[in-house]
């Protein structure tokens, strides 16, 4: 019985990830038809490859601003970066999801404003690890929403194919990513999932000094995020009359496929690149869902 129990303490954290990533998802599915209908694409052209390498690029972009801000300790930067790209997108998220009650645009707007500034307030002079992972989960929800609305399969999957590339050589390679992660963790931002190993965790206390054991398991809210443009895409460019069409499902199973063969090989000890084993994963489910579906993704 005892080794029963230890084994499910073991592998609760990950499980617990699990269901984060499938609640960003079916949130996403949720928001990207009302996002949709009040035109919150980011790109004209969903079907122009050319914005995947503009998306990369901004992600570069971003990781050399939060590098520099490190190496010249503006942690403050990074701060109101961070800041105000949640209350926006707290903003869209809570937009779209109004719009779909009996409400004034005006009364939409100002309900939408009070309550993500009210939530980026809550964060900002409370960021326990609960906190931090429902806003964490709205955010990357609405993100993956915002992108996928934006972005047709093949841009989407040419997209998800180079973040894995580039995840994989700032991790293992050049190893700029850990360092980015390691600067930022002090900050207590909601740019990752929190899973405690026990009842009396505080992220608000946790120390991340180096060597130091962690109090408990963090997943950077990107690996959510990628795999879900993919699930978001899927639905609103191949058959948008059904939310779990056999492509969609396919995608979201593949994705907890990579998961737990990431999970795996985390467990043992050694850091890993996310995006190689996710993105593949979704990829490659989507495509069985495809097939399966006879539907065509050209």
């Amino acid at each position: 019985m005892s080794s029963i129990r230890q084994k499910i303490i073991e592998y609760f954290p990950m499980l617990s990830m699990a269901g984060l990533i499938l609640l960003v998802q079916i949130i996403a599915l949720l928001l990207a038809t009302p996002m949709e209908i009040n035109e919150m694409q980011a790109f004209e052209d969903p079907t122009d490859v050319s914005n995947s390498i503009y998306y990369i690029g901004l992600i570069l972009g971003f990781t050399l601003v939060v590098l520099l801000a490190i190496k010249k300790e503006m942690t403050w930067l990074i701060k109101l970066f961070i800041y105000i790209a949640v209350l926006s997108t707290l903003y869209y998220v809570f937009y779209a999801l109004l719009t779909l009650l009996p409400m004034s645009s005006g009364t939409i707007t100002l309900v939408s404003c009070l309550l993500s500034a009210g939530l980026t307030v809550i964060l900002c002079k409370y960021p326990e690890w609960y906190v931090i992972d429902v806003i964490g989960v709205c955010i990357a929800a609405g993100v993956s929403a915002l992108i996928g609305i934006s972005l047709s399969v093949i841009p989407i999957i040419v997209l998800l194919l180079l973040l894995a590339v580039y995840d994989a050589i700032s991790v293992y390679k050049t190893k700029h990513m850990v360092t980015m992660a390691e600067g930022i963790m002090d900050l207590k931002l909601p740019i990752l999932f929190v899973i405690p190993k026990h009842r009396a965790y505080s992220f608000r206390k946790e120390s991340f000094g180096e060597g130091e054991e962690r109090e408990a398991f963090f997943m950077g809210l990107g690996d959510a995020v990628m795999p879900t443009l993919l699930v978001v895409s899927a639905y609103i460019f191949l058959n948008h009359t059904d939310i779990f069409s056999y492509p969609v499902l396919g995608a979201m199973l593949g994705t907890l496929g990579g998961y737990f063969a990431l999970s795996l090989l985390v467990m043992k000890g050694n850091p890993q690149a996310g995006l190689p084993f996710l993105n593949t994963g979704v990829i490659l489910g989507f495509l069985a869902g495809a097939l399966l579906s006879g539907t065509p993704i050209f």
